[in-house]
């Protein structure tokens, strides 16, 4: 939602922002573009929503960033860069300012203003909007959470215009990587005046006015997005794609079929087993590499059987996690048993004592929780996932080792993406498939996943002992101490086993090599098809 760079608490001190421009396609010397700029890449998935605000969906977030700009960006190489912000600063531990380019303007030619911003955030964190990332960004923002929570009005935000191009934000306590918080659409601008005129109509093609590389030319519900290169981007002499396609084909097997055939430049992801055999096949093409990211399950922890801890540490404890990772994704996975992955700052990597046991040992040991928690052979678990033939032989491997190992049967439910997220919103399964892109590098965006009023708490779990680890760590200038104190709590929440933690991310794919600006150094598998290119071939 999505490589690593540095964000932490700064111990009081007065951080300076980065200044100048952000970079759109940069074409090395001696590369020769196609005279043809346009380029197709599969997404995954059909975008739940164009609304910034209300997108929670990787694939919405991937068209949305085209559309739209921040404060901040998040690079190919995933650094943070400069977006309408042209630079910004720390001016105090709870006081960040950020100065607006002048030429950052409207789809129709208007500027973008500090007042479009704030009138973004706040409509992002109105509880009248229902965004589900309104809590998971609002706490970084002074009043954030008490406006969420319905304690104060929108118009409290401590976001404020020291002049047209100037904006203050205010945080809580101090946020260190508050340039990389902003770099979320969530906290973007909004062209007022569009959504009063359109309502809820406002994202859609015709009606869209962004701020972005591109423009929302068309969009065909479960087909494709199309998008155009927008003439008022403040950048967009730089900008080398003049059309950009997203497809929303969930299965692996025809998005490769398709990417055979020339119809599509970049696979979102390979089926499962299939790395190795294309690694092969296509050697120039293969592209891997490790993420910010958790492949998860989401337990309802209100649901009558899943409600016992004992239940929900049993089906943990009998999933081999090497085998899932070797054998059946076979892409580079890592095995992960906490709810913050390798390579996240601000915390440290937490397991179990029994991930080292002999399997025989962990299935001796949940067979006697499910036993105690009245659990006999033959219960079974309903599991939801999207219509995704990844999704679908991770659940098939999961329902063998609980049915072999603890007689537990899986009844597996296929769904449309979309339909899957509003399942898990409105706590509607049992079990889920679930996984987490870091929005930014600190544990916070991973630990939101499990905090009691998180809207990202798909499972509603609630442990009100590591809240406290948390807001107390959040507090603290002190760098060790803050970690010390959120991997304390993490460790905290995994001792109740709210989710199922399975694989850290990686995301094994094809791209065409004539697809320039693509680079595999990027943690949070972010793009922007400003930054990309079309090499002449």
């Amino acid at each position: 939602m999505s490589t690593y760079f540095k964000a932490g608490a700064l111990a009081g001190a007065i951080a300076l922002g980065l200044s100048g421009l952000a970079s759109a396609a940069t074409v090395p010397a001696g590369v020769q573009l196609a005279a043809k700029q346009e380029m197709v890449r599969n997404n995954g998935s059909e975008p739940e929503t164009l609304d910034p605000a209300l997108a929670s969906g990787v694939p919405a977030n991937n068209i949305l960033r085209d559309i739209y700009e921040g404060l901040t960006a998040v690079d190919g190489t995933g650094k943070i860069v400069p977006g309408v912000a042209e630079s910004w600063k720390q001016t105090d531990a709870k006081t960040w300012v950020f100065t607006l380019r002048k030429n950052a303007k409207w789809s129709n030619g208007d500027p973008v203003t500090a007042e479009d911003f704030i009138f973004g955030m706040r409509r992002f964190v109105d509880p009248a909007t229902a965004s589900k990332y309104a809590a998971t960004f609002g706490v970084f923002i002074l009043n954030g959470k008490e406006i969420v929570d319905g304690k104060m009005p929108a118009a409290e935000l401590g976001v404020k215009a020291l002049d047209k191009y100037t904006l203050e934000i205010k945080t809580p306590y101090a946020v260190g990587f508050m340039p990389d918080v902003v770099s979320n659409l969530q906290l973007g601008p909004v062209h007022k005046a569009t959504l009063e005129k359109f309502g809820k109509d406002w994202t859609k093609p015709g009606n869209t006015v962004g701020n972005g590389a591109y423009n929302l030319s068309d969009w065909q519900v479960n087909s494709k997005v199309v998008l155009t290169k927008n003439p008022q981007y403040w950048d967009a002499k730089n900008v080398q794609l003049t059309k950009f396609t997203y497809l929303a084909v969930e299965d692996g097997n025809a998005d490769v079929k398709l990417y055979e055939s020339g119809e599509n430049d970049w696979v979102a992801q390979l089926p499962p087993g299939s790395y190795d055999k294309y690694k092969t096949q296509y050697p120039k093409d293969i592209r891997n590499a490790p993420m910010l990211g958790l492949r998860y399950y989401s337990y309802n922890n209100q649901d009558p059987l899943l409600k016992d801890v004992r239940v929900r540490k049993a089906l943990s404890m009998v999933i081999d996690r090497d085998i899932l990772a070797e054998k059946v994704t076979a892409d580079g996975q890592v095995p992960a048993y906490g709810v913050t992955v390798k390579g996240v700052n601000g915390a440290e990597v937490t397991t179990y004592d029994w991930a080292s046991w002999p399997m025989a040992k962990r299935i001796e040991e949940a067979k006697k929780l499910l036993t105690a928690a009245g659990v006999s052979p033959g219960t079974k678990i309903k599991f939801s996932y999207n219509t995704n033939d990844y999704h679908k032989k991770m659940a098939i491997f999961a329902a063998s080792e609980w049915k072999t190992k603890l007689g537990v049967e899986l009844e597996l439910e296929a769904m449309e993406f979309k339909v899957l997220i509003k399942k898990r919103n409105d706590g509607e399964f049992q079990m889920a498939r679930n996984g987490w892109i870091a929005d930014y590098n600190d544990a916070t965006t991973f630990l939101t996943l499990v905090q009691c009023d998180s809207d990202q708490n798909s499972q509603k779990n609630c442990n009100r002992a590591a809240e406290k680890l948390i807001d107390e760590g959040n507090q603290s200038q002190d760098p060790a101490k803050r970690t010390a104190l959120l991997t304390q709590a993490a460790k905290l929440i995994m001792d109740d086993y709210p989710m199922l933690p399975l694989l850290q991310y990686t995301v094994p794919r094809l791209v065409k090599p004539y697809v320039g600006g693509y680079s595999v150094q990027n943690g949070m598998d972010r793009y922007r098809a400003k930054e990309l290119y079309i090499i002449k071939h």
